[in-house]
């Protein structure tokens, strides 16, 4: 029972984080291009390749905190489906060149972003 407390309660500050801080850069910056989204996905594949580093190959905690920090809190931060959705609706819209760079540069960053938290993960200070 206690693993599945610890994905719903991190899920539920993960999803807390995406809407304040979608919300405040979307406030800020406005537009057609959903920033908010694309920085949060962007920044949750760093952190989930730090947090998995950090995980499997320096600490090696209790499995609880995998699932509090990765399936919850980090599953409930990033917003895939949400740019999924964004980058069909702007294709639908006829903005076909937003909705291409959205949805290659969310791929493609967020891929490198995976790779910089892992290398972040390995990072020894010395």
């Amino acid at each position: 029972m206690d693993r599945y407390f610890l994905v719903l309660f991190g899920g539920g500050v993960g999803a807390l984080w995406r809407y304040l801080l979608g919300t405040a850069i979307m406030e800020r910056v406005g537009g057609r291009f959903p920033l908010g989204t694309f920085v949060i996905n962007v920044t949750g594949s760093f952190l989930i390749g730090l947090t998995m580093t950090l995980l499997t190959e320096r600490f090696r905690p209790h499995s609880n905190w995998r699932l509090l920090l990765v399936t919850g809190v980090l599953g409930g931060y990033t917003t895939f489906s949400t740019f999924e959705y964004e980058t069909y609706r702007s294709a639908l819209d006829g903005e076909h060149l937003l909705a291409l760079i959205y949805g290659l540069g969310s791929v493609m960053l967020g891929f490198v972003a995976v790779w910089f938290g892992v290398l972040a993960g390995r990072w020894r200070l010395r």
